[in-house]
């Protein structure tokens, strides 16, 4: 191992900012590159830094940056200082919250809010709003006060939060065992053949680009982890389809890779490809309108709708809905005209 011992604080006052353990499959790559694939926002050179700093660890001894990962290492990156997400600060930010009660609170979140901070948000989430309103909130299994569940930054609606720890437990174990109910609301680019289908396929972090997520299938399923979307078609508008969907698993943008994996990319979704014109007609009015529909929905056309649970203390089964936000209704509309224009 190419193991050298800097002047280094003592490791009980380090601080973990992330953990990996490499995978059976992987060929020998220096551990700055192989960082790079796995740390958000993060540069070669921050890395190389960190690395001569004596901050990242293999199998507990600090390593320099060409140092080569092999099958199974274990990697850590501790400092000297918390990480950031954990430096939680209230800020009066107006959330719209459609439920509360002694245990819990339904929150319908926008556009453009991040659920909880990290990965250079570290302020203007929905968990800095929580801490603000409320005291005590009890700890998730990531240490992430009041969540149960998240949803992407850019993707709109319902979000259900625990007030007390009896709370979270029970509706943890919910999501877990699947027996929560969770529908989007989806454009997908494509004419979507069959009218309802189900999407079964492991999902675990794209091997080259670290912003995404990816299926693996057959050897390599081991990679990723369980993940089945449920979808029916709700309305074809000609070059884009809109669907209902609905989550057996909740893994992290399920749907929007399960979408990719099937060919049909969400709208506008800029991570996974479809912000680009897909489908269509080469003619530049088609493109001109299509850009007139990404104007009008800056983001992927992805809405959290539907959210239906046990509740923790009275056992009642609580089903909430929310409306289709005005940024999605008016692209819905542009492709309805646009595809009844076509129909003539």
């Amino acid at each position: 191992m190419d193991a050298y011992t800097p002047q280094l604080p003592d490791e009980d006052n380090l601080y973990e900012h992330h953990a990996f353990t490499v995978d059976k499959g992987q060929t020998p790559l220096r551990i700055d590159k192989y960082l790079m694939n796995f740390v958000e926002n993060a540069t070669r050179n921050k890395i190389q830094a960190a690395a001569k700093n004596g901050s990242i660890f293999v199998n507990d001894v600090p390593v320099k940056s060409n140092y080569k990962v092999k099958p199974f290492d274990a990697i850590r990156v501790l400092f000297t200082h918390p990480p950031f997400e954990n430096l939680l600060v209230g800020e009066d930010i107006d959330i719209d919250v459609v439920y509360e009660d002694d245990d819990l609170l339904v929150v319908n979140k926008q556009p453009g809010m991040v659920v909880h901070p990290g990965h250079g948000n570290y302020s203007g989430t929905l968990i800095n709003a929580l801490i603000y309103r409320f005291d005590n909130l009890p700890n998730n299994s990531s240490e992430r006060p009041g969540l149960v569940h998240r949803i992407d930054k850019d993707t709109s609606g319902l979000l259900v939060v625990a007030k007390t720890e009896e709370a979270m437990a029970h509706l943890s174990f919910q999501f877990a065992n699947k027996t929560s109910e969770r529908e989007y609301v989806a454009i997908v680019w494509g004419n979507v053949k069959e009218d309802s289908g189900t999407v079964e396929g492991n999902i675990g972090r794209h091997p080259k680009n670290r912003l995404q997520n990816t299926v693996f299938f057959g050897d390599d399923e081991d990679k990723g982890k369980p993940a089945v979307t449920h979808y029916s078609v709700l309305e074809r508008l000609g070059y884009v389809t809109l669907l209902s969907c609905k989550l057996e698993t909740g893994r992290t943008h399920q749907i929007r890779v399960h979408m990719k994996h099937i060919g049909h990319t969400l709208f506008n979704d800029e991570r996974y490809g479809g912000e680009k014109v897909l489908k269509g007609t080469t003619f530049t009015k088609y493109k001109q309108f299509v850009d007139n529909c990404f104007k009008v929905l800056p983001r992927q056309a992805l809405h959290a709708k539907t959210l239906g649970f046990v509740h923790p203390t009275t056992g009642e089964f609580m089903r909430f809905d929310s409306e289709i936000p005005e940024d999605m209704k008016q692209c819905i509309e542009k492709w309805k005209v646009y595809s009844k224009h076509q129909e003539l």
